[in-house]
C-alpha cells in the first residue's frame, strides 16, 4: 500500500534517511518509532507528497487513498462541527456538500432556466454518492464524533468556538470519516481522554485499511500494532509484533551486538600486539603480513546506537502533615449543569489519587478548586499544615517568560543551582545540548509543558496536583518521570489519560459523577485493582 525504495532525505547538514526502504502491506497496523528529530513526521510528509525525497522513490498503487492526521489542524470556522467533519472527509464529503448545494439550486425559482442541467448533475452526483456509501455518512460522522468525546450539543455547535484540543479531534474525525486505504496518524492520542483513546483502539483494530502511526501511549501501541518500523541512523528497520516485543527484541539484539563487539575488540587487540611485537623480526615476517591482511579483511562490528535517556534524581520534598486536603459540602455548577453537590472528600499524606470521569464530569474543575485557581459555589476547601502545593496544567505555560531562553528561565528561578544540575534536569526533559538556549517564545506547546514540569520538580512540592502531566512526553521521558515519581515521598492528586502513569503511580481512585448522580465514588485501591473490580479502564468503557 505504501512503498519507500532507497529514499534519502536531508535538511542542510541534518541527514534523516540514507537509502531507506520499507513496505506497508494492505490491512497492516504498524507503529513508527524513533527518537525526537529522527524523521517520523518527515516520513509522513514524504508519504503524502507534501515533500519529495532527495533520492529514491515513494509509491502507492493506483487509486490508493491516503488520510493524514497531523498536529497542525489549520483554520476551522463558519461551520458546525458535523459539517466541518464531513467537509474534510475527502471525496464523499465533497459529494455530500455538492448534493446540498444542488438541492438548494433546484428549489430556487430564479434558476428555473437551468433546471435540466441541474437535474442531470444531481443524478450523476447522487449515483456516485450512493455507490460510495454516502447515505450513511452523517450517521458515521455522528458515531465517530461521539467516540471522540463530542456530545450532541457540540456536534451541532460552531466549530470556530472550540479550543485547540477539540479542533484536533475534529481534524481526526475528518480523516477517519474519509475511510482512506492508508491511515497515517501522527500522535493520535495527544489530545484525547482515556474514554476516547479506548474507542479509537477499537476503531483502528477493526479498520479494514492499513495504518501507520506514531504514538507515545505504550498500551495503545501494544493493543493496536502488529508491526513496528524504527527509524534508526537513517534506515527504516521493520520488526514483527507489538511495541513490547519490539522493545525486548531490540534490547536483546543490542546486548548480543555489544558482546560481539567486545569479543572482536579483544581479538583485534591481541592480533595488533602480535604485529607490533614481531614487526621487526625477519623470521616472523610472513606471519605478521598474514595477520595484517587478515585484519584488513575483517568486517568490523559496530556498537549499537543507544538512545540516551538522561536520568535525574529528584529531591525528596519536605514532610507535610498527615491531613493534606479536606473538602466539605463542596458545590459547583456551570449554569444549570451541576458538577458537584455536597461533595465531601479527604486526602491523607502519601496517598496518590487518580481522578477518573467522563468528559464534563469535573476532573479539571476539581483540581482547579484544590489549587485555588477556582472558587467553589458552596462548601470549603481546606489544605493541611506544612503543605507546599505544586499545580501543573496547560494554563501553567503562561508563567513562562517568552523573552528568556530555556536555561535562563530555570536560572532565574533557581539562581543558586549549579549549571550542571540545571543542564542535567533539562536533559532529562529532552532539552539536550544547545536546545537549552532556545528562546521560550519559539517553543512548541509540548516543549513548554516539559519545561514547566521540569521547573516544578527541581524543588518538588509535597503535594502534587497534576492535570494531564504526560501530554507531549515521549515514551522514554514518560517512563523516566513515572520511575522518578514512584519514589516520590509526597502526596498526589492527578488526572491522566495515560495508563502507564495510572498503573505506575495511583494507590487510590476517585470516580466522578458515575451515572450522572453527582455522587463521586471513592475506591481505596490502585487503578489496576479498580479496573479488575469494575471491568472498565475508564468510567462506562468496559474491557
Amino acid at each position: 500500500m505504501l512503498v519507500f525504495t532507497n529514499v534519502s532525505k536531508q535538511y542542510g547538514r541534518q541527514i534523516l534517511f540514507v537509502e531507506a526502504s520499507f513496505q506497508l502491506n494492505p490491512g497492516e497496523k504498524a507503529g513508527l518509532v524513533g527518537p525526537n528529530g529522527a524523521g517520523k513526521s518527515t516520513l509522513f510528509r514524504l508519504a503524502v507528497g507534501e515533500e519529495q525525497p532527495d533520492e529514491g522513490d515513494v509509491s502507492t498503487p493506483k487509486r490508493t487513498t491516503l488520510g493524514y492526521f497531523k498536529q497542525d489542524v489549520g483554520e476551522m470556522s463558519g461551520r458546525t462541527v458535523l459539517d466541518e467533519a464531513i467537509a474534510g472527509s475527502g471525496r464523499l464529503g465533497d459529494l455530500h456538500h455538492e448534493l446540498k448545494d444542488l438541492e438548494h439550486a433546484l428549489a430556487d425559482p430564479s434558476r428555473a432556466g437551468e433546471m435540466e442541467g441541474l437535474l442531470a448533475r444531481y443524478g450523476d452526483v447522487q449515483d456516485e454518492y450512493q455507490h460510495l456509501g454516502g447515505y450513511d455518512l452523517e450517521a458515521r460522522a455522528h458515531e465517530i464524533l461521539n467516540g471522540l468525546g463530542f456530545d450532541p450539543d457540540q456536534v451541532e455547535g460552531d466549530v470556530g468556538a472550540l479550543s485547540g484540543g477539540w479542533k484536533m479531534r475534529v481534524a481526526m474525525a475528518k480523516v477517519l470519516l474519509g475511510r482512506p486505504d492508508v491511515l497515517l496518524l501522527d500522535e493520535p492520542t495527544n489530545h484525547l481522554d482515556i474514554e476516547s483513546i479506548l474507542w479509537l483502539e477499537q476503531f483502528i483494530k477493526g479498520y479494514p485499511g492499513a495504518v501507520l502511526m506514531t504514538c507515545h501511549d505504550r498500551d495503545f501501541m501494544n493493543r493496536v500494532v502488529t508491526r513496528v518500523f524504527e527509524i534508526d541512523g537513517g534506515e527504516v528497520v521493520g520488526w514483527s509484533g507489538n511495541y513490547d516485543f519490539y522493545a525486548r527484541e531490540r534490547e536483546l539484539q543490542a546486548a548480543q551486538r555489544e558482546a560481539a563487539y567486545a569479543r572482536q575488540q579483544a581479538m583485534l587487540a591481541k592480533e595488533q600486539r602480535f604485529i607490533e611485537r614481531f614487526a621487526a623480526h625477519a623470521a616472523k615476517a610472513a606471519q605478521v603480513q598474514s595477520r595484517v591482511k587478515k585484519l584488513e579483511k575483517i568486517e568490523k562490528v559496530e556498537l549499537p546506537r543507544r538512545r540516551e535517556v538522561v536520568r535525574f534524581d529528584f529531591r525528596n520534598p519536605p514532610r507535610s502533615g498527615d491531613d493534606v486536603l479536606e473538602l466539605t459540602g463542596l458545590g459547583k455548577s456551570y449554569g444549570e449543569r451541576v458538577i458537584y453537590r455536597d461533595f465531601d472528600f479527604r486526602v491523607q499524606r502519601g496517598e496518590r489519587w487518580c481522578v477518573m470521569g467522563r468528559n464534563g464530569a469535573g476532573k479539571s474543575t476539581l483540581l482547579k478548586m484544590v489549587a485555588g485557581m477556582l472558587e467553589p459555589d458552596s462548601g470549603k476547601v481546606r489544605l493541611g499544615a506544612a503543605l507546599k502545593l505544586g499545580y501543573f496544567s496547560q494554563q501553567a505555560l503562561d508563567l513562562l517568560d517568552p523573552e528568556l531562553t530555556v536555561f535562563e528561565q530555570l536560572q532565574k528561578e533557581y539562581p543558586f543551582e549549579t549549571q550542571g544540575v540545571l543542564r542535567s534536569l533539562l536533559g532529562a526533559f529532552h532539552f539536550p545540548g544547545d536546545d537549552v538556549d532556545k528562546p521560550i517564545r519559539v517553543l512548541s506547546g509540548g516543549e513548554k509543558s516539559r519545561l514547566v514540569m521540569a521547573r516544578m520538580l527541581l524543588d518538588p512540592p509535597n503535594f502534587l496536583v497534576l492535570d494531564e502531566p504526560t501530554n507531549h512526553l515521549d515514551l522514554e521521558t514518560k517512563e523516566m518521570l513515572v520511575s522518578a515519581l514512584r519514589n516520590f515521598e509526597g502526596t498526589m492528586l492527578f488526572v491522566s489519560h495515560d495508563r502507564t502513569f495510572l498503573k505506575g503511580l495511583s494507590n487510590r481512585v476517585l470516580e466522578l459523577n458515575p451515572d450522572g448522580d453527582h455522587r463521586p465514588i471513592v475506591f481505596p485501591g490502585t487503578y489496576v485493582e479498580w479496573v479488575e473490580r469494575t471491568g472498565s479502564e475508564a468510567p462506562g468503557v468496559h474491557t
